[in-house]
């Protein structure tokens, strides 16, 4: 159950103090008691070990998956290998020699290609695992997103490509820069996101914008192995985000190019349909309406989407599969009965391949409008297939269409390997391919005649139990991604999906599909309004659903369980033969990797920033900031499974700072402030002292907080460069969110400024282990941001 997501992902000075550390430290666990495998998991990979060696030989294993074809459905697989391994990498891969073993195994794999074995494989992986690289290199630098370097407040003209509107009336425009002013910037990024919050008539789609605006370059992640926004930014070729200061204004723009033209045509229908379906049907229900045909969700009320995610309905609101084999269905079923209606015209003609026709043109259209998601992508051109395959009279539904879909996808984009929506839409797909197959193989019995209830009895039996076991097969695929990527899972989303897939399969999207088509007519409002009842039911129950409070925060896990895990279930989706077993034993060992920590947790936590700070205590959490920013405490929140944080005790002292006055300033310009070390320093001390005793912060107001760690690590966290002296004395850790010139505090205390954030990203801090665990010199940081040598990183030096 996928659902959709948007946006972004470094010259350290030498004298940092923890430079010395290994740049590919691992992240650090998550703050849960250590785990120790399961006395089941170990009774299981014996047995599995004694199944895989048992009467089948291996030899005889392969023949039989290449028998069924099934070695094709691994080109995909080893060209998403190394895409991952090219986006992975600390530096770009050396090209000529990618190219070079690609050039030497191509031989290889051309003369194995028709083995039986292992060795065919093998051969064909150490051709298609570099071409995946050389994809991957292809797409970086086929994009070349400029990436803006650092925030800036600028004055801005350009074209608006596209928009989107929320509930309370704010837009955010979609921008081609064209040309900035008061300061030009020097390395002006192609592609702006920029948020008007002031009242305004909408600029249309392919008019000039103009307006001062704030840019910001896209967030790295909030933590170690957490989404890199600026990552998603720069494939997604959005260089900059930021926000209007006041109401954007009509402006000149130059003439687009033909493609452009296109773009920006689809965008205009996309916007025009959006905007009608929300004037049919008001509220959340037409927000969720219009995002179910055009994938804009801006609208939905922030209540409705959290009651959606609890109750394990959130992947409806992403084009995805399960809208577009609704649309393409009951289109398809619809004209075939129109068709049939028409005395004499399904003798004389073909009206199934009319149908399809007709349908594989419907679903095109509803690619374009819907934003071209990568799970939409997908299921259109499955779609395609089966529809084309009903043109030729041809079965359809295979893995063979699953494998060919990715491949097309990899190809064109490889960086789809690492989004969300790309695993998770695959994920489902394959489990539930597999699952039909397994079914349709199961051995036949008779069943009994159920007496007068026979057919409403059969026929409800038969709809309930393939919903039941549909949902089932989806969520348990895709379980895996949700605690990889999002860190937690609905545990009653199944209870949700039983609930709310008949109403949102019999009358959400046959309804909305009649409206669509009845706008031209305009005979639209009675679907529209049937649609709208449906969605209402469907927000009610997952309300309902979400109230039961069943929400499981999973935390993060080891990157090597959830490699496994995931590789683990594709293979014995993929597989037919005892050698699906394989995939069975790397699921359980990932499991076992995933129950396995070292029970050493990290201490302090630092945003990118520079303005959250929070202290991590056994079993309490504080942080600097009364109302922490949601978009990084969430994800800490889940990453760590933190409890609600405990707001900081305000102080406010007078007279801590005063005007510095022996250094004269330039006319005009106000005068630097200073502390006033006879004050500022009692009030530091009294601070530190009160935050030792309450576990929590001490705030002085607009100057600075200070704590005390675990450890015992004083912490102060500055809101005023004044008292930067002061703090360097009084503590271990200085955090500034402003870039300084200073690498360290000479008396010794270790310092991190917004300069020295731009290389790492948000920190996480522990202990170390050993006899000086305690000292803060020796302590274990993590680095969000490993590496700044990649395309996607490189705006940070």
């Amino acid at each position: 159950m996928a659902e959709g997501k948007i946006a972004d992902r470094r010259d350290m000075p030498e004298a940092l103090a923890w430079r010395d550390l290994p740049a590919d430290a691992a992240p650090l666990p998550v703050q849960a008691p250590a785990r120790t495998v399961p006395a089941f998991l170990r009774r299981a990979l014996l047995r599995l070990s004694l199944r895989l060696a048992g009467r089948e030989a291996v030899a005889d294993a392969f023949a039989r998956e290449r028998a069924h074809g099934h070695f094709f459905l691994f080109v995909p697989v080893f060209l998403g290998i190394g895409a991952g391994l090219w986006f992975s990498a600390a530096s770009d891969p050396s090209l000529p020699t990618i190219l070079l073993f690609a050039c030497a195994a191509l031989w290889p794999a051309l003369r194995l290609r028709h083995r039986e074995d292992w060795a065919a494989l093998a051969a064909g992986a150490a051709f298609l695992v570099p071409v995946g690289m050389l994809l991957a290199a292809a797409e970086s630098a086929r994009l070349d997103t400029v990436l803006l370097d650092a925030p800036v407040t600028t004055q801005i003209t350009g074209r608006v490509l596209s928009r989107e509107a929320d509930g309370r009336g704010a837009i955010r425009y979609r921008v081609a820069l064209e040309r900035t002013a008061d300061p030009v910037l020097k390395r002006q990024p192609g592609i702006v996101t920029v948020l008007a919050r002031s009242r305004h008539e909408p600029i249309p789609i392919g008019s000039g914008i103009a307006g001062r605006a704030r840019l910001s370059p896209p967030s790295g992640p909030a933590l170690a192995g957490l989404n890199d926004f600026a990552f998603d930014a720069y494939f997604a070729g959005t260089g900059a985000v930021g926000y209007f200061y006041r109401a954007p204004q009509a402006a000149a723009a130059s003439e687009p190019g033909l493609e452009a033209q296109f773009r920006q045509m689809i965008a205009g229908w996309r916007d025009n349909l959006t905007e009608h379906i929300r004037g049919r049907i008001g509220g959340d229900a037409g927000a969720i309406a219009a995002a179910l045909v055009t994938a804009e969700e801006r609208a939905i009320s922030p209540q409705t989407v959290e009651a959606l995610r609890q109750a394990g309905l959130a992947h409806v609101l992403a084009i995805s599969g399960l809208n577009m084999v609704l649309a393409a269905g009951t289109f398809l079923v619809g004209a075939r009965m129109l068709m049939a209606l028409i005395p004499g015209f399904a003798e004389r003609y073909p009206a199934k391949k009319f149908a399809a026709a007709g349908a594989l043109v419907m679903v095109t259209l509803y690619i374009l409008v819907s934003g071209g998601a990568i799970s939409a992508v997908r299921s259109w051109i499955m779609i395609c297939v089966m529809l084309v395959a009903v043109l030729f009279g041809r079965s359809a539904i295979s893995l063979r269409n699953v494998a060919l879909s990715a491949i097309l996808i990899l190809a064109v984009t490889p960086s789809a390997v690492t989004n969300p929506g790309f695993q998770m839409s695959y994920a489902a797909t394959l489990g539930l391919i597999a699952g039909y197959a397994a079914w349709r193989e199961r051995p036949v019995r008779r069943e009994s005649r159920g007496g007068r209830l026979r057919l409403l009895g059969g026929a409800a039996g038969r709809f309930l139990g393939g919903l039941l076991l549909s949902s089932l097969i989806g969520g348990f695929s895709t379980l895996i991604y949700s605690v990889g990527h999002f860190h937690r899972i609905p545990a009653y989303g199944l209870a949700g999906n039983i609930l709310a897939m008949p109403v949102i399969s019999a009358i959400v999207m046959p309804f909305g599909l009649a409206a669509v088509l009845l706008m031209p007519f305009g005979l639209d409002a009675i679907p529209f309004a049937i649609m709208g009842k449906g969605i209402e039911w469907m927000i009610a129950l997952s309300a309902w659903v979400a109230g039961w409070k069943g929400e499981i925060v999973t935390g993060r896990i080891p990157l090597a369980a959830f490699l496994l895990i995931a590789l683990g279930g594709g293979l014995v989706c993929l597989l037919r033969t005892r050698l699906r077993h394989a995939g069975t034993a790397l699921v359980l060992l990932g499991l076992v990797l995933a129950f396995r920590t070292d029970g050493r947790t990290p201490e302090v936590l630092v945003s990118e920033d520079g303005r959250l700070v929070a202290i991590l205590g056994k079993e309490s959490v504080s942080t600097n900031r009364a109302r922490p920013p949601d978009f990084i405490w969430s994800q800490w929140r889940r990453a760590l499974r933190l409890a609600d944080p405990q707001k900081p005790t305000l102080r406010r002292t007078a007279g801590l700072a005063v005007e510095d006055t022996s250094k004269p300033e330039a006319t005009g310009k106000r005068p630097r402030r200073k502390a006033d070390r006879e004050k500022a320093g009692p009030a530091m001390a009294s601070a530190l002292a009160a935050a030792r005793s309450s576990n929590a912060f001490v705030c002085e107001a607009k100057a600075f907080c200070a704590a005390v760690s675990p450890s015992g690590w004083r912490i102060v966290a500055l809101e005023d460069t004044a008292f930067l002296g002061t703090a360097c004395d009084a503590a271990d850790l200085v955090v500034v969110p402003y870039a300084l010139r200073l690498d360290a505090c000479r008396s010794g205390a270790r310092l991190v400024t917004a300069r020295h954030l731009r290389r790492t990203g948000a920190l996480e801090i522990g202990p170390a282990t050993g006899p000086e665990a305690s000292s803060l010199a020796q302590a274990h940081v993590t680095q969000a941001v490993e590496s700044v040598d990649r395309p996607w990183s490189r705006h940070r030096t």
